[in-house]
């Protein structure tokens, strides 16, 4: 009974030291970078001309994940963030685009937008914004629950979207960036009613005003052998400069009553919300208590300039290089305001992005452009003819048919009958490679392929009735700039890093996915889930014996 009472009072104590042991040993501070439109061969294009600091250091000291996917469509910005940061996909979470056709309401509406909020640090509309629209937690919420919401969460974006989906719904705060004629950090009245006065002060100071001025290659544009030539046909440019050449003078090309906004199409964007990433780091003494503070980051830039010049221009490489040394002054930063060693860090994107298909085109790789106008036009008249009733299409939007129940209703017309019709009709027609109906997606289960990434961005209660698939690297978009939104490698390989505490090095090709990322969090922290999540830990770099 003795040895009993002894080995009793010995297994307390050691769970107790173990309980302290693992609280001392949690990070103070998680930080999310997401890239936007950073796909996974940038790391490996770029290598060479990464400084040490940046990309590198993530890479060389923490744990790289070489295959990992966005296991789900449309890859678009909304899911993509939200995806990160609750682990799972849009079929849960019920971001299933950046916009989407309403059935409900019968009108388009925004992933973030919110006419029952005002905006806080400007006049007009751009602060009307809120996470409502998502249905599931992220894991900075399940973080703020855990900590009995000592824990901090501050999102930051140009972008509202990259800023408020993945702070989630119990977030201090949210910021994004306000071009226009204003040039100010932003928020809403869903977290606050007036700015900090820090965030004041920020917006009061010449800091974005001085990034309005040339820009320039960081190097020698000669000695960027990893993309394509300076001048071409592919690329958009600026409006007000005549080719899309290196430098560019952003204080002439802006518009007068719009001068902020270009900055958010150049890599200057980077190191603004870099800049402010910094400040709020230090204003609001993220990572100084015991309680893990959230801070989720987005880098919107990259993604602007890739829809502008594409995936292979001198502007995307001059933009990532850049970005090489933003990531390695947040680390120096981090180092010393929250300690090497006391942080966690994973950088990611929230998609990829496809060659320009008119320079695919040109080299012999099949690509092209789908006329979605014309094609609706089509879906609508093919409907009509077959069951002699007009508007039987309510609407077509994010590659997805939505039906007029009501008017099929008075008809008499099964949903059934005129989804198997228009999808048979619809597969016929060129640049069309696969189609899938309401009733497959929500009566079958696809584990593999296409069909397992639509089911897996389908929401049952608010996406359409016919989904269809363009042929690869064909897309709805201007012959010049890249875009992105396919469930095909180009978009769905994305990195995915982690670094410092709770990571042990290496590195794996075994596939991951985007669902991943927040119950890997998680179980770092030892809170809960998120609470739709799919997505599984990513164990070869959490479990010791792995590494054996």
């Amino acid at each position: 009974m003795k040895r009993f009472t002894f080995l009793l009072v010995a297994f307390i104590f050691s769970f107790q030291s173990f309980a302290q042991e693992k609280t001392e040993d949690n990070p103070k501070l998680v930080v999310g970078i997401v890239v936007d439109q950073m796909r996974y061969d940038y790391l490996t294009r770029f290598w060479d001309r990464f400084g040490e600091d940046g990309f590198k250091k993530l890479v060389n000291e923490g744990y790289n994940f070489k295959n990992n996917h966005f296991n789900y469509v449309p890859t678009y910005t909304g899911p993509g963030h939200a995806s990160v940061y609750t682990g799972t996909s849009p079929m849960n979470h019920g971001i299933i685009g950046n916009g989407w056709y309403d059935k409900f309401i019968h009108e388009s509406v925004y992933c973030a937008g919110d006419d029952s909020v005002t905006s806080v640090g400007t006049q007009s509309d751009a602060g009307k914004m809120s996470p409502h629209r998502m249905k599931s937690t992220s894991f900075a919420d399940e973080n703020r629950l855990h900590t009995q919401m000592r824990g901090k969460t501050i999102g930051v974006a140009l972008k509202d979207r990259g800023s408020i989906l993945p702070a989630g719904h119990t977030a201090n705060a949210a910021y994004w960036f306000h071009g226009a004629d204003e040039g100010n950090w932003i928020s809403s009245s869903f977290y606050m009613d007036d700015l900090p006065q820090w965030v004041k002060d920020f917006n009061a100071s010449d800091r974005v005003e001085a990034y309005l001025k040339p820009w320039n290659t960081l190097y020698d544009i000669e000695t960027y052998k990893e993309s394509g030539s300076d001048r071409n046909e592919f690329e958009g440019g600026y409006r007000g400069q005549e080719t899309a050449t290196f430098p560019y003078d952003l204080t002439k090309l802006g518009d007068t009553d719009n001068k902020y906004e270009i900055l958010k199409a150049s890599a200057y964007g980077n190191d603004i919300t870099t800049d402010f990433a910094l400040a709020a780091i230090d204003a609001e003494e993220l990572g100084q208590d015991d309680d893990t503070d959230v801070l989720t980051l987005s880098y919107s830039s990259p993604d602007y300039i890739g829809h502008n010049f594409g995936v292979n221009s001198k502007e995307i490489q001059d933009t990532y290089l850049r970005l090489d040394q933003n990531i390695a002054q947040l680390l120096q930063h981090l180092d010393e305001k929250v300690g090497e060693g006391n942080y966690t860090i994973f950088l990611t994107a929230d998609h990829g992005g496809v060659d320009v298909p008119a320079y695919l085109e040109s080299v012999k790789i099949p690509a092209g452009y789908f006329d979605s106008n014309e094609f609706t036009e089509r879906v609508k008249e093919f409907a009509e003819e077959e069951f002699e009733e007009k508007e039987l299409i309510e609407s077509v939007y994010n590659s997805q048919i939505f039906f007029n129940y009501k008017v099929m209703e008075e008809a008499e017309i099964s949903s059934s009958e005129l989804q198997s019709k228009l999808a048979h009709y619809i597969l016929q027609l060129d640049q069309i490679d696969k189609v899938y109906t309401r009733d497959q997606l929500s009566g079958g289960s696809f584990t593999t392929g296409a069909g397992a990434a639509i089911q897996n961005g389908y929401n049952q209660k608010r996406s359409g009735d016919v989904v269809y698939v363009l042929d690869p690297a064909t897309i709805v978009y201007s012959k010049t700039g890249s875009t992105h939104g396919s469930g095909l490698m180009y978009d769905t390989h994305a990195p995915l890093i982690f670094y410092g505490n709770g990571v042990k090095k290496g590195s794996t090709t075994q596939r991951t996915e985007i669902v991943d990322i927040a119950p890997t969090v998680s179980a770092i922290l030892g809170i809960s889930f998120p609470n739709a999540t799919t997505g599984k830990p990513l164990f070869m770099m959490l479990d010791p014996e792995e590494s054996e």
